[in-house]
């Protein structure tokens, strides 16, 4: 018997029908399978549906992101797949354990869960990549994403992808204090510190003194032992001896030192280093008249370097005694003041 020709039916078709001795229609033919991209295509939206008296309408949001509970079901095997009540099927997305941080691509295929009021449902091979099993709070954060088409193939074919990288633990907080605030978990109060009252003058002059102070060292000579409290400065002062007093003659007249010119003292740079190994200095300037006026009120010397003008206070043999001339720049409002030892 010949069978008339229907040209609306794909070739496949034909062939069974005739095989069949034309007892077989149309319906009964499954579809060929897709494979490659057009396994994704077309997308199915759906109507919406309603789970323990909740609807949920299914729509093509494209920025889906949100944190829920993940529950592990007995479909997919160990494909990674997963259902989800209302992203297109099929969709991927990245689901990202709140307890670890580690987060895996998988594959949206099916509807549901549809029970419960878990976020999404994942198959049992989804589930060991994430590791969920090992996680005491299956919390998890949902996000659709669109990976590349070496991906999307993987998951289609039952194999996983790469994992992501993991997410920062300040990002897993938020998201879980998103979680608790959707469940209802209520963080526990802050218990703010009470404030401590101000003593009054007589018990702050009570109150011992809190500064460090360097142990005297007595001499030999019996002098008596120099005790200050402990400076900034990175080098810690040398204690020494207090020299023995001079016995002056009280009728002689005082020697009156001349006044010290205000003019700081400009000299080569060269000529400074050869005095002393150490140096204060207080700063560089570009302008020759803002150095002098920075050594005029440090009362150390200016020297030139290339295009600049330095001002230093020095030399001094060793960094001890470069010290306390570095405390006495920092308290005069220079606090880039440091101690540089000559070359």
């Amino acid at each position: 018997m010949r069978l008339p020709v229907n040209r609306n039916l794909p070739l496949a078709a034909l062939i069974l029908l005739s095989a069949c001795g034309g007892g077989a229609s149309v319906r009964d033919v499954p579809p060929p399978a897709a494979n490659g991209p057009a396994a994704d295509y077309p997308m199915v939206i759906g109507a919406p549906f309603v789970i323990d008296g909740v609807t949920y309408s299914p729509s093509d949001t494209m920025n889906y992101d949100a944190v829920g509970i993940a529950t592990v079901g007995p479909d997919g095997g160990g494909a990674i797949s997963a259902a989800h009540r209302t992203l297109p099927l099929p969709s991927y997305v990245e689901v990202t354990a709140l307890g670890t941080g580690k987060t895996v691509l998988v594959r949206i295929e099916r509807r549901g869960p549809m029970t419960g009021s878990g976020l999404i449902e994942l198959s049992p091979g989804a589930a060991a990549q994430l590791g969920l099993a090992a996680i005491a709070k299956p919390g998890v954060r949902v996000r659709r994403v669109n990976p590349p088409e070496m991906e999307r193939a993987a998951l289609r074919q039952g194999q996983q992808a790469p994992d992501r990288m993991d997410t920062p633990k300040s990002l897993l907080a938020v998201l879980q204090r998103k979680l608790d605030q959707q469940m209802g978990i209520v963080a526990p109060p802050v218990v703010e510190p009470q404030a401590v009252a101000k003593p009054d003058a007589s018990t702050e002059q009570a109150k011992p003194s809190t500064t460090p102070t360097v142990t005297p060292t007595l001499p030999k000579s019996g002098a008596k032992a120099v005790t200050k409290p402990a400076s900034r400065y990175e080098v810690p002062p040398k204690v020494t001896p207090a020299a023995p007093a001079v016995k002056t003659n009280p009728e002689a007249k005082p020697q009156v030192k001349p006044k010290p010119e205000t003019q700081p003292n400009v000299q080569p740079a060269a000529a400074a280093e050869a005095r002393g190994s150490y140096f204060v200095q207080i700063g560089a300037f570009s302008s020759k008249a803002n150095a002098e006026a920075a050594a005029k009120k440090a009362g150390g010397a200016v020297s030139q370097s290339g295009k600049l003008w330095r001002v230093r206070l020095g030399p001094f043999a060793d960094a001890d005694k470069a010290g306390p001339a570095l405390a006495k720049a920092r308290s005069a409002g220079y606090s880039d003041a440091r101690i540089q030892r000559a070359n």
